[in-house]
């Protein structure tokens, strides 16, 4: 047995190095690559050395993980590897690592059986594991190929390309004689400050065309190759700005808040346009998902109303609150509250979740009340932002119970009982209050609110007629199933009366439909029909919920009291009546005197006169495109011409600061004209091209002058329109 024993750990040991080889190789074939780009390029480009460092830490920390996860082998997976390959040991290479002793008699016949076929099944030098090393040394000659290539390769064609280096500008109009003499850049810094509210470090610009925060601080710093007799700045073809020169250095700081075209002019000499384009800042962003623009709180739901929101900024928060205003009372005598509400906001956030939940009860407000919010943010800057206003209403249901609505100018004489709502109310004390109450004193009480319950029922049954008990309920007193006899089957001092009229013209017939006949309770009604349904609904539900009061269930009778309070509401609401507000009643014309008597003398014609010139736009833009037509047709320039362009350009740099990108290959080519005027050379003709194509663009478009209708100004539209006339009269 122990040879076995020695036979599973030689073949666990053997597995082992031969995985570590194979996932030595991978990381070397990838440390490989990392290290030729280290050995090439070393720190000149700090984009190759991170990935380099990358590549080779990376396959280090691989290395590692497979050293570990190799390590974990135990004999129990190889015994399971041995059964899966040799059938011959009947899926019991797993008895080898057992000891005898814990081994039943069959057990441990097998286990010698298993030793045996183990030791004639694998020889001492014959390898189990068959790894796939064919992708390793692939993946490894490649690496080896990528290195090689890696060194072949010029170490400046990849530093240029992902460096951007110095930072250049151009002088397009330096003559080439004097190009070598000439004060030339040797290097220019461009640093960008941002202003306190962005909250962000200097950093240093790229390239010369800036795109910079609202607000900030640009510094230029600028070193020649010799002093230079004048070293200005131009903003939008304005003032020049001289640069401050310090011991060879010329330096410049501005702060921006306004779009701007700039060039460097140095001894004259002027260089491209380069654009400032501002980063303008937002203010902050209020989202409230929840609630909606008009809540209403019915009776009986939690006086509370949940409030979430999403407030963001670009640069950050500074401060944010809720102003709730709560309104009590009606018509002229509303009273209102203003409450500034916190919304444990600290510190400056870039964004930030309200999730806050407002207790009426604790903001003074009842039913009837209203309460009107709105979310206000500021942000770092001068940003301000207020949200729609919000309105919350908590359900009056005490106006439902008002007698002088319902009777529609009937006047009753006041009598005491408990309103639906406050039925409701003593319900739900009730029902809480069960546990700590007797069996008796609950039936008492539940008893009491269903007489309570019955009281109002006939109260409010007296505006459908229904002045006996007998007629009120859900089936009017009527057994069940005998409703279809109830028209049928009448007998004597049953309280009915249908007359029978033998003149069906008479005044008694005729005014017998509209009569209110207290012996017929159907007719006995102040309401319209559709009225009249609701409120028989409203008094059913209050049958229902009695019916479950007198025995006890107070419980199973709220939904019912809920449900008649609410059909009561809507009979309130269904029997308004709104009359106009009068208007201005003007006095009659005296038409008599005044019409057709052809009086003008009272009408005197109008004598203002103003005098009104109309502003041409662009003046010198307009002179300068009819200079470019003559340029076209082989007209001749002069020195004359440079000061027209030069007005010209300035109207179009104005136009520009808007749209920089869009003018700004047009100012290019027009410093380019001037250049060529002034070095009496030939005009560039695709520089012409885009002038003329930016003026045209920068002109408002022309008015149509007026034309008499019918009339063409061309033989060939007169024709067009002759045959369009007489192929519609077909």
């Amino acid at each position: 047995m122990q040879d076995s024993l020695h036979t599973l750990q030689r073949i666990r040991r053997e597995y082992i190095r031969a995985k570590v080889w194979l996932h030595t190789l991978q990381a070397l074939a990838v440390a490989l690559v990392g290290a030729a780009i280290l050995y090439k390029w070393r720190l000149e480009v700090p984009l190759l050395v991170a990935v380099a460092v990358s590549l080779m830490t990376g396959g280090v920390l691989y290395l590692i993980w497979a050293w570990r996860h190799v390590e974990q082998t135990d004999l129990q997976q190889v015994a399971r590897h041995l059964n899966r390959n040799y059938p011959q040991l009947e899926d019991s290479a797993g008895l080898l690592l057992r000891p005898a002793s814990e081994l039943n008699l069959l057990e441990r016949l097998q286990q010698q059986r298993v030793a045996s076929q183990l030791q004639t099944a694998i020889p001492e030098k014959q390898s189990v594991f068959h790894l796939q090393k064919k992708p390793t040394y692939m993946a490894l000659g490649i690496a080896l190929l990528m290195a090689a290539g890696i060194a072949a390769l010029p170490a400046a064609s990849i530093a240029d390309s992902t460096s951007s280096g110095p930072m250049q500008l151009d002088f397009p109009d330096t003559p080439a004689a004097v190009a070598d003499t000439a004060v030339t850049i040797q290097n220019i810094e461009i640093t960008v400050t941002p202003p306190a509210y962005t909250g962000r470090k200097p950093y240093k610009a790229e390239q010369p065309n800036l795109r910079v925060e609202q607000g900030a601080t640009v510094d230029w710093r600028i070193v020649t190759n010799r002093p230079a007799r004048t070293l200005e700045l131009v903003l939008n073809e304005g003032k020049p700005i001289a640069l401050q020169s310090q011991k060879g250095r010329y330096t410049l700081s501005q702060t921006f808040t306004e779009p701007a075209l700039y060039h460097i002019a140095i001894n004259g000499q002027k260089s491209a346009y380069y654009t400032l384009e501002i980063i303008p800042d937002e203010a902050p962003s209020i989202q409230i998902t929840k609630p909606e623009q008009y809540t209403e709180i019915l009776f009986g739901d939690p006086q509370r109303v949940t409030i979430r929101a999403e407030l963001s900024d670009d640069y950050g928060l500074r401060d944010a609150n809720m102003i709730a205003t709560v309104a009590k009372g009606s018509g002229e005598a509303v009273k209102f509250r203003e409450e500034k509400i916190s919304l444990s906001f600290s510190g400056q956030r870039r964004s930030f979740s309200v999730n806050k939940t407002l207790d009426l009860q604790k903001l003074g407000m009842t039913y009837g009340d209203e309460l009107y919010f709105y979310v206000q943010a500021w942000d770092n800057h001068r940003g301000y932002t207020r949200s729609e206003t919000y309105f919350v209403q908590i359900e009056d249901t005490t106006i439902v119970e008002s007698m002088d609505d319902l009777t529609m100018g009937v006047n009753p004489v006041p009598e005491y009982f408990r309103s639906q709502r406050q039925i409701i109310i003593d319900t739900e004390k009730l029902i809480k209050a069960q546990k700590s109450l007797s069996r008796p004193v609950f039936e008492e009480r539940s008893n009491n609110l269903g007489v309570d319950q019955k009281l109002l029922r006939l109260r409010y049954g007296k505006f459908l007629g229904e002045e006996f008990e007998s007629g009120i309920g859900p089936g009017g007193g009527i057994p069940e199933g005998e409703e279809g006899h109830k028209e049928e089957e009448h007998f004597a001092g049953d309280g009915h009366d249908h007359p029978e009229f033998e003149d069906q013209t008479s005044v008694e017939a005729l005014l017998d439909p509209y009569l209110h006949k207290h012996d017929q309770e159907e007719a006995a009604t102040f309401f319209e029909p559709a009225v009249k349904a609701k409120l028989k609904g409203a008094l059913a539900q209050m049958w229902e919920a009695e019916l479950r009061l007198r025995t006890h269930r107070p419980k199973e009778a709220l939904p019912y009291e809920y449900k008649a309070l609410r059909m009561l509401k809507e009979v309130q609401q269904s029997t308004r009546a709104y009359a106009a507000k009068t208007g201005f009643d003007p006095p009659p014309l005296k038409e008599p005197e005044k019409r057709l008597t052809g009086d003008l003398s009272k009408i005197k014609a109008p004598t203002e006169r103003r005098t009104i010139e109309a502003e041409t736009k662009l003046p010198h833009t307009r002179e300068a495109l009819k200079w470019l037509e003559r340029q076209k047709q082989g007209d001749r320039y002069s020195q004359q011409d440079v000061a027209l362009l030069e007005r010209a350009g300035k109207e179009l740099a104005q136009e520009a600061l808007a749209k920089p990108g869009r003018y700004l290959r047009a100012m290019q080519d027009l410093r380019t004209l001037i250049a060529d005027i002034n070095a009496n050379r030939v005009l560039c003709k695709s520089c012409l091209m885009t002038i003329e194509r930016a003026w045209h663009e920068l002109l408002p478009p022309a008015k149509p002058s007026p034309q008499k209708q019918g009339t063409t100004r061309s033989k060939l539209a007169r024709s067009y329109l002759k045959q369009l006339s007489e192929y519609s009269n077909q």
